[in-house]
């Protein structure tokens, strides 16, 4: 009999880096006495980004729900803009803080993202762009969406808040479309505690974000519009900083995680996994996801999640509800009936994966997993 865990195994965890480099960092901090608008640290830092993705054309900032909304505040875009149901809410909010109508099309049975022919479908003369997300980290069918854009004279916006570190053959995910936003928030992949990061294809933009996110000051006596305050301090930069050192080691590690809950469940009655995705293109393994298919399984997606807690492991039905089922959006008509969409969000579990976690323990939640299968078996052969 399996006990459960006697510490809790979340769906994540931070990575951190030793405390003793980030303390280095922190005495440069307290030397310059620099904390926040554009010091030192944050300068190398976005250096370190220019470098990553082979670009000037970015504006980071101290969160990416803000540097979505200043996106779309600096690109201009109003009107009706068409969105997946299967996000976080952050997504939407960005539109609604915009004063920008969402509307909600159904996505790809595979991997969870927008489908362009549902796009083209819902397209409408208030139309104005496309906000398409890579769920997961997985790339949204990109030729199709910009091939949809380009025919209707679309701007085509990616949430990439999953994708840090994806690429498409040689290509980062960062270079499709006209705009993406990276989110470097403390339960991703890559993080700087907080954060966000906008690449973008028209330099132009950088001024605009810039001035957008510094209360729209172009300099000390002159402010060209009505900005915020979105700017990235010193210590966000300094974990971003550091976590750089470290990231392909980390995305290796989850890599190994990821294989381990393959290797478990891919025989699993009930329990579907995303399929393998194609060898062009460079995944992060930022998230670990199965599909629970009650009839094959023996119990519903909602009561292996209750089931896991009794064991200490805490998973997540990401993304459930449908933003659309949110009490805040439920005003808005939805005319596609999101069959994929509510398919996905009824089953969905993610699983823990992060740095730190043991393969031994990704080994012991699998068997907990199927033991928990084979119990209802044993109930149901034993009433027949």
């Amino acid at each position: 009999m399996i006990k459960p865990f006697e510490k809790p195994i979340y769906v994540t965890r931070p990575f951190l880096p030793p405390l003793e480099e980030y303390a280095r960092g922190l005495e440069e901090i307290w030397e310059n006495k620099w904390l926040t608008n554009n010091g030192p640290i944050l300068k190398r830092f976005t250096q370190e980004l220019r470098n990553f993705f082979e670009s000037d054309n970015l504006s980071i900032f101290n969160n990416g729900t803000l540097a979505l909304q200043i996106a779309l505040q600096g690109m201009g875009i109003s009107g009706e803009v068409i969105t997946t149901p299967f996000t976080f809410v952050a997504t939407t909010h960005a539109l609604f803080w915009n004063k920008i109508r969402p509307v909600f099309v159904d996505i790809e049975p595979d991997y969870y993202t927008i489908d362009p022919d549902k796009v083209e479908a819902a397209i409408t003369p208030w139309t104005t762009a496309i906000l398409a997300v890579h769920v997961y980290g997985y790339p949204c069918k990109v030729n199709a969406l910009a091939d949809v854009a380009r025919r209707h004279n679309l701007k085509l916006i990616y949430d990439a808040a999953h994708a840090f570190g994806v690429n498409i053959g040689a290509r980062s995910i960062a270079h499709f479309g006209d705009l993406s936003m990276f989110s470097f928030h403390a339960t991703k992949l890559f993080h700087t505690l907080e954060g966000g990061l906008l690449i973008f294809k028209e330099a132009g933009l950088k001024e605009t974000f810039d001035y957008l996110k510094n209360f729209g000051f172009k300099n000390e006596l002159e402010v060209v519009m009505p900005g915020t305050n979105a700017k990235m301090n010193e210590m966000q930069a300094l974990m971003g900083l550091q976590i750089f050192k470290y990231l392909e080691e980390m995305i290796q590690k989850r890599a190994n995680i990821s294989e381990m809950y393959r290797h478990f469940l891919e025989d699993l009655p009930g329990i579907h996994l995303i399929p393998v995705l194609s060898p062009d293109i460079s995944w992060n393994h930022g998230y670990m996801t199965i599909e629970v298919d009650e009839k094959e399984f023996g119990m519903s997606r909602d009561k292996l999640y209750e089931e896991l807690k009794k064991y200490n492991i805490f998973t997540r039905r990401y993304f459930y509800p449908l933003i659309c089922d949110y009490a805040c959006y439920r005003n808005i008509a939805v005319k596609d009936p999101l069959t994929v969409a509510r398919h996905a969000a009824s089953r969905i579990l993610t699983l823990p994966i992060y740095d730190g976690l043991e393969l031994s323990t990704v080994e012991t939640i699998c068997k907990i997993i199927h033991n928990l299968q084979q119990n209802v078996v044993l109930r149901v052969v034993g009433k027949s």
